[in-house]
């Protein structure tokens, strides 16, 4: 799921486009595709605003749980709702479980997650996942369409041959090829779909296995009169658990009720009494 949140940012980090020349008949259209360095300074520029704005907001969280035992059995299964919040200016995560299978729950301790600890846990690569996963991908500005009555840039990425990532997104990425389309007028990026080109391990393949022809997608909508954030994450796949039990996975999250939270350090204790 991570690989696949860093596919839909990637165009905000690292000089890794690959564009043919816009008069190739591929991408012939009706009027010229955008200049390409342009297109890709205001796209970085608008991704890198809601990277910083995301953690000034709020919102609900809905998910199929992933569950996986030591008899084989991994796979999707009940939809669970989280209400979350930022704490510490986004340095902390305030998560609290509200809804088991479209039932309320009440009186569940707030989740508290500290994100400094959690890069501390897994350690800190020489580079950022964001510039791993640009790393190893080949991108380029193919097409443009219309979707929803407006102009969109398709963009497709490849893995790049020869990278070598060092973190676990960058790992992954290298897995996926697919679209990401772009609007032409915000410049901003409003959908992404990848298909496995190759399985997917997990736990080196000793707790599951992933079939080649898994698919993700992963939509973005403005949230407020200026930022645009994820808004729902779909991952189907079929494959193989403990090497022998057939699984099938098909995993959702979507993210909504975004609020802005003007001064997070003050109003999230409030969400844990």
């Amino acid at each position: 799921m991570r690989a696949v949140l860093a596919l839909g940012l990637l165009l905000a980090f690292g000089p890794a486009f690959s564009f043919p020349p816009q008069s190739s008949p591929r991408s012939a259209q009706s009027s010229p595709l955008p200049d390409r360095e342009t297109f890709y300074r205001e796209t970085r520029a608008n991704l890198e605003r809601s990277q910083r704005e995301q953690f000034r907001f709020a919102y609900k969280e809905r998910r199929t749980e992933l569950h996986t035992n030591p008899f084989g059995r991994l796979g999707t299964g009940e939809t669970v709702a989280y209400d979350v919040s930022p704490d510490e200016g986004g340095a902390v995560v305030l998560r609290r479980l509200i809804e088991r299978d479209g039932q309320p729950v009440t009186d569940i301790k707030v989740e508290r997650v500290d994100l400094r600890r959690d890069q501390e846990r897994r350690g800190r690569p020489r580079r950022s996942s964001w510039e791993d996963t640009v790393d190893a991908l080949r991108l380029t500005m193919d097409r443009r369409e219309t979707s929803g009555g407006r102009a969109v840039i398709v963009v497709l990425f490849e893995p790049r041959p020869n990278a070598k990532p060092e973190t676990r997104e960058g790992r992954l990425a290298r897995v996926f090829k697919g679209s990401i389309w772009v609007d032409e007028v915000s410049r901003e990026v409003l959908r992404v779909e990848a298909t496995a080109i190759d399985d997917i391990s997990i736990g080196r393949g000793l707790v599951a296995r992933l079939n080649e022809g898994s698919t993700a997608t992963l939509t973005r909508e403005r949230v407020d009169d200026s930022t645009w954030l994820p808004t729902s994450l779909h991952f189907t796949g079929q494959g193989r658990a403990l090497l022998f039990r057939k699984l099938s996975v098909r995993h959702a999250i979507e993210w909504f009720d975004y609020r802005k939270v003007l001064n997070p350090a003050m109003q999230a204790p409030a969400r844990e009494q």
